[in-house]
């Protein structure tokens, strides 16, 4: 898997960074960022009754909004590759 870096959280310590990459030949974007607080992980397991609980193996993440701009780009890239 040959990932590529998209951005890193603008407002980072650079010891805890919410960061953002894509691979674009397995169609995925890959993010990194805090656990979230046991009650929003409640929260959004139980915003949908098809949710359910977070299966192993999988796992919430929490992104600052400030984050949106990079999460674009990961989904252009994610287009583009498509289009290759």
């Amino acid at each position: 898997m040959a990932v590529e870096f998209v951005g890193i959280d603008p407002n980072t310590d650079r010891d805890h960074c919410p960061t953002v990459w894509v691979d674009p030949d397995a169609q995925e974007i890959l993010f990194q960022g805090w656990k979230p607080s046991l009650e929003a992980q409640a929260d959004c397991e139980g915003s949908s009754p098809a949710n359910g609980s977070v299966p192993e193996g999988e796992s919430i993440v929490r992104l600052p909004a400030r984050m949106v701009p990079m999460i674009r780009e990961a989904c252009d890239v994610i287009e583009r590759a498509r289009l290759r």
